[in-house]
């Protein structure tokens, strides 16, 4: 799943620092979600973790997701510039709302969302993500066919996933009621796939080319399979992703250059 400040560099600097002090003072949090096996006594309980299994009731789901966090109505674009400050390398990310949907293997219809990536006008990654919305309100991620390009030929498509497919589980893309100490995983296909997602904050600002926001929400993501690599993800209420920032592991910046509701 990919995510995408007027300075990119300035910015970030700005961000890492305030995420670090974020970091070190937060406090914990807990969420439900509908038809999710929960943990007894988990401040989490109802969210999924690391690989264990969720059974999901498909009439619980709709495609239209509407979690302010991250509206996804069909005819949605946003355009991103991700930059990469080791290289200078500059890549154009357009992911648009479909009006398409996909029955996927563990029976949950989900929307489909086109996730492309660019540079000079070559693509450079092509995805179709697989979302869904329980009644709670928690945004569901249930798989991604994505496939990298070299030199305009296909080079991978490790990371391709659905759930319910060879032992794969959907994991959550938004919490419903996001709160500071609250975890999740985000997907897990074993070796292939296992984000995990923690909120940091629900009071930030940001602002990316396409403006300013405040009561951003914050996230932190790791990934078992890739221990050295930590993003921190910025979502404003009513249009969704704004910033992705590496911290480690990697420095790429990614920010909301344009915004089109559908």
């Amino acid at each position: 799943m990919r995510v995408r400040s007027r300075k990119p560099v300035a910015a970030a600097i700005g961000i890492i620092a305030a995420s670090f002090a974020i970091g070190a003072c937060g406090g914990n949090g807990g969420g439900n979600t509908a038809n999710a096996d929960p943990t007894p006594g988990s401040a989490n309980s109802g969210l999924p973790q690391g690989s264990e299994p969720v059974k999901l009731n498909p009439a619980d789901f709709t495609t239209r997701i509407d979690n302010p966090y991250w509206p996804m109505k069909p005819g949605s674009r946003w355009v991103y510039r991700e930059v990469n400050p080791e290289d200078l390398s500059v890549q154009k990310v357009v992911v648009k709302i479909t009006n398409r949907t996909k029955k996927m293997a563990n029976g949950v219809t989900a929307r489909v969302v086109s996730d492309i990536g660019s540079e000079h006008g070559v693509p450079t990654e092509i995805t179709k993500d697989y979302y869904a919305q329980d009644s709670a309100g928690n945004i569901w991620y249930m798989g991604e066919k994505t496939a990298e390009y070299t030199n305009g030929k296909v080079s991978t498509t490790a990371g391709s996933f659905e759930a319910g497919v060879d032992g794969a589980q959907a994991g959550i893309a938004l919490p419903a009621n996001p709160k500071p100490g609250l975890t999740y995983r985000q997907e897990y296909y074993a070796g292939q796939a296992e984000d995990r997602g923690e909120v940091v904050s629900v009071d930030e600002q940001a602002e990316p080319p396409f403006g300013h926001f405040t009561q951003v929400l914050m996230t932190k993501d790791t990934n078992p399979l890739e221990p050295k690599v930590l993003e921190f993800k910025f979502f404003g209420r009513g249009v969704g992703p704004l910033s992705t920032v590496g911290v480690s592991g990697g420095s790429k910046i990614e920010e909301l250059v344009s915004y089109k509701a559908g």
